[in-house]
């Protein structure tokens, strides 16, 4: 074990974690500022999708929505991500998650522009199936990227080991950045929660990627968990702002793409178990729904549930970051046990 070179590693991603939650800081004055003077207030969807009033989800969050609230704020770690980025560049390590996050944030920017243009009636926002097919068309052209320019045809199962999918790699990848963006997108619903929760699974992914070598990765991984420490620090209840689609679907995407590059696709729902657990409960709802015309929650996703049968905001934040905490640990025990890292 070379000491300092580890020294040397692990100042590396602490400086960029610090640079990063330190712009992040110095930017959210100016976000607030242009925030509230051309009223960037979140407009609240007032149907689901599919097309019914509602009702529980609007009575839970009545005295939230009688303040404005702005949102996009996501765009303060997006910028500040990008720039100390701009440091840590590689190509094999740092161009696809960057891309991922660019890329999802323009998808989030033009749902949160249509968004503060609406009425406040309706979904408030882009329809589904077209972000759907925005986020999938991104998903594809990393996807081959990963692909044809960087050599990669391989998928590691822990415990098990490597296994060949040759071209089939570019729809698992396109798969990986499509379900995790849509995910955290879902979580994205109470003060504080989904900033938790990709603090604490872009941590554990730098972890991994400091244990596999992967330094510049690492280093990505740990700008994103600055830049979020500095929004959560406003985000949390009563929140000052949220961070919006472009906050959600950019780092969604980014995490996705983190899970394969560190070829770790199989414990990413495992360390982001919530967020697996969150869009899963979506799903089963609107099945529910429409197959059998009754509903399993009394609101959906399940942070909604947990507040209908009386749980305070603040309980459910916490508890899920708890939560997200122990997984993310089983993840990077699996990670140093199944030979994820060698």
């Amino acid at each position: 074990m070379n000491i300092p070179t580890i020294t040397e590693e692990l100042t590396h991603t602490f400086l960029l974690s610090l640079a990063a939650f330190l712009l992040a800081m110095f930017l959210t004055p100016i976000y607030t500022y242009f925030a509230y003077k051309y009223k960037f207030w979140k407009k609240q969807r007032s149907t689901s999708t599919t097309g019914e009033k509602l009702e529980v989800f609007t009575k839970l969050h009545a005295n939230k929505f009688k303040r404005n609230i702005p949102t996009m704020a996501g765009m303060i770690f997006i910028i500040a991500i990008t720039i100390v980025t701009m440091f840590n560049l590689d190509r094999g390590q740092t161009y696809l998650p960057l891309a991922a996050l660019i890329g999802g944030a323009i998808v989030g920017l033009l749902d949160d522009i249509i968004n503060l243009r609406g009425d406040g009636t309706g979904v408030a926002g882009l329809r589904s199936n077209i972000k759907f097919l925005m986020i999938s068309a991104l998903g594809i052209g990393l996807g081959w990227w990963f692909f044809d320019r960087l050599g990669v045809s391989s998928l590691h199962i822990p415990f098990l080991g490597d296994w060949s999918v040759g071209w089939l790699i570019i729809p698992i990848f396109a798969f990986a950045v499509v379900a995790t963006g849509n995910a955290v997108n879902i979580s994205d619903g109470l003060d504080g929660l989904a900033g938790g929760l990709l603090t604490i699974s872009y941590g554990a992914f730098g972890v991994i990627a400091l244990f596999q070598g992967h330094v510049i990765l690492a280093g990505f991984c740990f700008t994103v968990v600055g830049a979020l420490l500095s929004y959560v620090w406003f985000n949390i209840h009563p929140a000052r702002f949220f961070m919006g689609d472009v906050g959600s679907f950019s780092l969604g995407a980014a995490l996705g793409v983190v899970a394969m590059l560190t070829n770790t696709l199989f414990l990413l729902p495992i360390i982001g178990a919530l967020f697996v657990i969150e869009a899963g409960s979506s799903a089963i709802q609107i099945f529910s729904k429409k197959v059998f015309k009754r509903k399993i929650f009394i609101s959906a996703p399940v942070h909604h549930h947990l507040e209908a049968i009386g749980w305070p905001e603040t309980k459910v934040t916490m508890r899920f970051w708890v939560i997200g905490a122990v997984s993310a640990f089983i993840g990077v025990f699996l990670a140093l046990a199944g030979g994820s890292i060698s």
